[in-house]
């Protein structure tokens, strides 16, 4: 289970007016909120909440699947429910909003086969995928795997693409995958679409990807320690610095 052993159990205290207290703490509550039930028990939180927000301030410590906490490593991976709603939805903590009523409950690591295999024997064709992941061809075409993508990927369709050998599309389909596993855990098939992307990146990027002159070049300019001088100025600068340093960079 994703939330701590020692995670904090916290009284609701929203009825207060202007405070809610946890521990010795105390802070202010936002004036709307919502009551969302985590792993079946009852918290109010904040309506503008993310679920992982939600689960912190509830109480809960959470020390496994919370990565990057700005969207998208992977690690949050989530199901709920909704009142009045029989579907299971899926999502991830750190970028899905709660919404009142919201029954929760976070993963943990989806645990899936992954088989060990050489690149190098490897064809950019069919063979590879026939060999390393025959189980694709038990696709059902349910589309219950694109469904349950926080991505909006079309996981189906690449699936798709590489039982026809096409490994550009696959690889093109997949490239945004952040191997949550919520395609898998929802695949009546047993696939593990996730890791089936990995191998046409790989493939494609071995056998298929044009040369890049301008990464060789970049390679080379850091073999010769170009960079170092902005390297060691960087290693030097404080957390408050680099943030700002990154978030006014140019970028395209």
């Amino acid at each position: 289970m994703l939330m701590g052993a020692n995670s904090v159990k916290v009284m609701d205290k929203s009825k207060e007016k202007g405070k809610k207290k946890i521990g010795d703490t105390a802070r202010n509550v936002p004036e709307e909120m919502v009551t969302v039930y985590i792993m079946g028990k009852g918290y109010r939180v904040p309506a503008e909440a993310t679920i992982m927000g939600a689960i912190e301030y509830a109480g809960y410590q959470i020390k496994r699947g919370a990565g990057c906490r700005e969207g998208f490593c992977g690690a949050c991976g989530t199901v709920y429910k909704l009142p009045g709603d029989y579907k299971i939805h899926t999502g991830l903590a750190c970028t899905t909003l709660v919404q009142d009523g919201m029954l929760l409950a976070q993963l943990p690591f989806i645990p899936n086969e992954k088989p060990a295999y050489d690149i190098d024997s490897l064809l950019p064709d069919v063979t590879a995928f026939q060999k390393v992941y025959p189980e694709i061809f038990r696709c059902v075409a349910c589309n219950t795997c694109t469904k349950a993508c926080p991505q909006d990927l079309q996981v189906m369709d690449y699936i798709q693409t590489a039982m026809r050998g096409d490994i550009e599309k696959t690889m093109d389909l997949s490239f945004d995958c952040v191997s949550c596993g919520l395609c898998a855990i929802r695949c009546p098939a047993e696939i593990v679409q996730f890791n089936v992307g990995i191998l046409a990146k790989r493939l494609y990027g071995k056998y298929l990807a044009p040369e890049s002159p301008e990464l060789g070049q970049r390679l080379k300019e850091m073999k010769d320690k170009k960079y170092n001088t902005e390297y060691m100025e960087m290693k030097g600068m404080s957390y408050e610095d680099l943030k700002t340093l990154y978030y006014d960079r140019d970028s395209e």
